[in-house]
C-alpha cells in the first residue's frame, strides 16, 4: 500500500527538477522568513532555520536566494509581515488533511483553501477536528532499494534511538522523536548514512483506504493545494494500492 509518504516523496524528488520550481523556491523562502523572525538569523542556534536551509540545498536553490530570504526577515531588505497558520479539512472518501501555510492575508488564503477542498470534494473543517490524527515525528527518507543496505541502515537506525522504521520499494523512512532529532541526525552523518530527506513533519496515527473515484479526486485536491502560493505542506491519512498511486502519479 501506498500512502501520503510516497506522494511527498515524488513531490519532493520532481521539485529539484520540474517546470515547478520557482514556485518551490517561493515556499521555500518564505519558510526561511518566518524561521529567522521566530528564532533568529543564526540557524546554529534555530533549528527550524537550519532544517530550512536544508530544504532549501534538496531542491536546488541558490545560496543568495538563501541569504536574501534572511535578510528580508531580519529587516535588510523590505518585505511584508507574514504569519504561520494552519488549516483542517477532510477529503474525498473521508480522508483527514492538515495544511500548513505562510501568509499575509489569513482571510483571504482560508477562503481560497476553502474554494480547493469545494471544487475536489472536500471541506474545510473547524480547527482541531483533525489535527489530533496527526503526531509530530522527525523523518529521515533514504533513498536506497539494495535489500541489504536499507537493513544496515535499519539495524543502525533502531541501535541509535529510532522509534519505526519503513520500507517504501526505494525508500527507507526512519521514524523518531522530534526531541531526539538532532542527536540521530549527528550520528547519522557521522556514519555515513547520507539522506534525501530529513525533516520535524507530522505522521498519522491512523489511515483510510481509497480508491477508484475517491482516490482520484483526492490526488488532484492534494496537488491543487499543493500548488497553492501560501501552502507549504499538506499531510493526509490515506492509503491507495500501489498501483493505482502510480497510474494516479
Amino acid at each position: 500500500m501506498a500512502g501520503h509518504s510516497k506522494w511527498h516523496n515524488i513531490k519532493h524528488k520532481k521539485a529539484a527538477q520540474d517546470q515547478k520550481r520557482g514556485k518551490i523556491f517561493t515556499k521555500v523562502m518564505r519558510e526561511i522568513e518566518v524561521a529567522v523572525r521566530q528564532g533568529g538569523p543564526n540557524p546554529e542556534n534555530n533549528p527550524r532555520l537550519r532544517l530550512a536551509i536544508e530544504m532549501a540545498k534538496s531542491v536546488n536553490m541558490p545560496k543568495d536566494n538563501v541569504e536574501r530570504a534572511i535578510k528580508k526577515a531580519t529587516g535588510e531588505l523590505g518585505a511584508q509581515m507574514v504569519e504561520d497558520v494552519f488549516f483542517e479539512g477532510y477529503g474525498p472518501g473521508g480522508v483527514a488533511m492538515y495544511i500548513s501555510a505562510i501568509t499575509d492575508n489569513k482571510n483571504r488564503t482560508a477562503s481560497q483553501i476553502r474554494a480547493i477542498f469545494s471544487k475536489f470534494g472536500g471541506s474545510l473543517a473547524e480547527a482541531g477536528s483533525v489535527s489530533w490524527i496527526f503526531e509530530r515525528k522527525g523523518v529521515f527518507a533514504f533513498p536506497v532499494s539494495d535489500q541489504a543496505q536499507k537493513e544496515k541502515i535499519a539495524d543502525f537506525a533502531i541501535e541509535i534511538g529510532a522509534e519505526d522504521i519503513s520500507d517504501l520499494t526505494d525508500t527507507l523512512e526512519v521514524y523518531c522523536d522530534p526531541k531526539n532529532f538532532e542527536e540521530l541526525k549527528s550520528k547519522f552523518e557521522q556514519a555515513g548514512f547520507i539522506w534525501e530527506r530529513a525533516e520535524v513533519t507530522f505522521i498519522p496515527k491512523n489511515t483510510v483506504k481509497v480508491s477508484g473515484k475517491d482516490a482520484e479526486a483526492l490526488m488532484k485536491l492534494m496537488n491543487a493545494l499543493d500548488d497553492h502560493d501560501d501552502v507549504q505542506r499538506v499531510w493526509a491519512n490515506f492509503e491507495i494500492d500501489d498501483q493505482e498511486m502510480e497510474r494516479l502519479l
